[in-house]
């Protein structure tokens, strides 16, 4: 069995008695007691000689001292207090855990490295404390923060490899569970080495799951390893300006500086940003913020060109019309890097020819800087969500955000390939080009007569005629004859229909295949929202495919297919 990790563990005697005193000046020197559910968890030295005891109801304590000062337990209270002993002792030994109002435990090892070994880091820990504290502690150092709260109450510092000794002659009641060490010696067992013996398998039969875990901490096995506390890293970075930045050169320079003073910092601790921070002061107090998001790591070139992208944008704001911020009203004085999202700094293999994803960064700064110029507006891109129309499957959300669409979109059954959750949708191919605005069509048979979609989605007769943007034929005058050419044919009237659309208007063009329909009736429970169309999907005579929905007795054309 490996040995738990030797903990250093400091320990305030009498904690909840001392946080009374440091919040509500109590004195701790007279005879107090903390009382919680009526009974005592704590009192003072003063107390104790006066016979009161923990585990003393409220009665027989003030009975056996009169001059009582009772105060309620308060644990808000003992942590607040607490919080200064714990930052004395993590600039003393980083990486501190509390284990609980009055006790806080730490790793060792690399104290008494640096210290001159355990002993030597004990005494400099507890003389830090009560320097900075005014609160008087003790150190026990053993393997496990069990083993170690125990030699802290001794101030003793347990030999490597001494652990099981030492806690085999500690009586039960160490534990810290006072209905099974009742029980424990009731039934012959005294000291820890004693319940340590039993075997494992009977100790969880006869007293569970607590008593299991009680049997681990007597054998010298904790029940998790230390989480040690690590103090958190200030990353951000300043800069003072002599003189008020209004030049957007003067602000380059400042910029390219500080993103190296980020960068090596950010390095320093194996860190790389993913989101920063930027923060300026003008000479006349106006404090000015931006956050700039970045889908990949931030060298420290791409920190500088933010910073000075961003500061460009600030000082020329004037000669930007619009609804822009006007410029600051005085000199920047101050800089402020903070790195808002860090990750851990994995790496990256650079490519045989160049940098790898050399392009995709030239692409991130273009985007970038248009962005600085225009605002995080200017630069979008789609998302693919689900739906069932192409314009409800796509989302354009700005340069740098988290793309997430709208809707959800297919599942995955399996291996298989994805399963769309919308009853209804097209089926693939996707369109190339959605409309902003649907544009009205009118669609006729090989007779001239328009083609209508009945409510049970029966179609009137086969599409043979498109017109886009035109009269529907009743006002527009003679339709022409069946078996006729139209009155523009795809030769004569346009290169393609598709090029056409882009005017609004298509004259007559004979429509060579098609299929459909399929039908969509969303929302029906909610009549000012509900929506029932068809839809076909038509090609016409000129090459162009287009995507046709019927709504209200309506043709309109939604998209185009390459």
């Amino acid at each position: 069995m490996d040995e738990p990790v030797r903990t250093l563990l400091l320990w305030c005697p009498d904690w909840p008695v001392l946080a009374a005193e440091i919040v509500d000046g109590v004195p701790a020197t007279g005879p107090v007691a903390v009382l919680h559910a009526n009974r005592v968890i704590a009192c003072s030295e003063r107390a104790r000689a006066e016979g009161v005891r923990r585990g003393l109801r409220r009665r027989e304590a003030q009975g056996r001292c009169p001059g009582l000062t009772v105060v309620d337990h308060d644990p808000g209270r003992d942590a607040r207090a607490f919080e200064p002993v714990v930052a004395a002792v993590e600039e003393v030994a980083v990486g501190v855990e509390v284990i609980r109002p009055g006790a806080c435990a730490l790793a060792a090892r690399g104290p008494s490295r640096y210290l001159g070994g355990e002993e030597a880091a004990a005494e400099r820990i507890v003389e830090h404390v009560a320097l900075s504290c005014a609160v008087e502690s003790q150190v026990g150092v053993a393997a496990g923060v069990f083993a170690a709260g125990l030699a802290a109450r001794e101030g003793r510092i347990v030999p490597p490899g001494g652990t099981p000794e030492f806690l085999a002659g500690q009586p039960v009641e160490a534990l810290g569970r006072p209905a099974l060490a009742d029980l424990l010696r009731r039934l012959g067992v005294r000291t820890l080495g004693d319940f340590a013996a039993l075997p494992a398998g009977d100790v969880l039969a006869r007293f569970g799951f607590d008593g299991a875990l009680a049997h681990r901490l007597a054998a010298g096995r904790d029940d998790r390893p230390l989480a040690a506390r690590r103090p958190p890293v200030d990353l951000t970075v300043t800069a003072d300006l002599d003189e008020p930045i209004d030049r957007i050169d003067v602000a380059a320079f400042a910029a390219r500086t500080l993103a190296e003073q980020l960068h090596e910092r950010l390095a320093g601790h194996g860190l790389a940003c993913t989101r920063l921070g930027i923060e300026a002061v003008t000479a006349h107090g106006q404090e000015l913020h931006r956050v700039w998001r970045h889908d990949g790591l931030l060298t420290a070139a791409a920190i500088a060109d933010r910073v000075r992208w961003q500061l460009d944008g600030w000082l020329s704001g004037a000669r930007r019309g619009g609804d822009r911020p006007a410029r600051p009203t005085a000199g920047i004085v101050r800089l402020r890097l903070l790195p808002d999202g860090v990750l851990a700094q994995a790496g990256l293999q650079p490519g045989l020819w160049g940098e790898t994803g050399a392009e995709r960064e030239r692409a991130h700064r273009a985007l970038s800087r248009v962005q600085g110029l225009l605002g995080p507006e200017a630069v979008v891109t789609a998302v693919l969500g689900g739906g069932r129309s192409p314009a409800d499957q796509t989302r354009l959300v700005p340069w740098g955000d988290e793309r997430l669409p709208t809707r959800p979109g297919g599942r995955r059954v399996g291996s298989g390939p994805a399963v769309p959750p919308w009853p209804g949708r097209l089926p693939p191919p996707s369109p190339a080009v959605v409309l902003p605005t649907p544009l009205a069509a009118s669609v006729l048979d090989a007779t001239g007569a328009p083609v209508v979609v009945s409510a049970r989605l029966a179609v009137s007769a086969p599409p043979a005629r498109l017109s886009i943007g035109t009269m529907p034929p009743q006002l527009a005058g003679p339709t022409p004859a069946p078996g006729s050419a139209p009155s523009a044919t795809p030769s004569s009237a346009t290169p393609s229909s598709a090029a056409a659309l882009r005017g609004g208007t298509v004259g007559w063009v004979e429509i060579v295949g098609w299929a459909g329909p399929w039908p969509v009736d969303e929302r029906w429970w909610a009549p000012a929202e509900a929506r029932r169309r068809a839809r076909f999907q038509v090609r016409l005579a000129d090459g162009t495919a287009l995507l046709l929905a019927v709504e209200s007795g309506r043709w309109l054309v939604e998209a185009i297919y390459d």
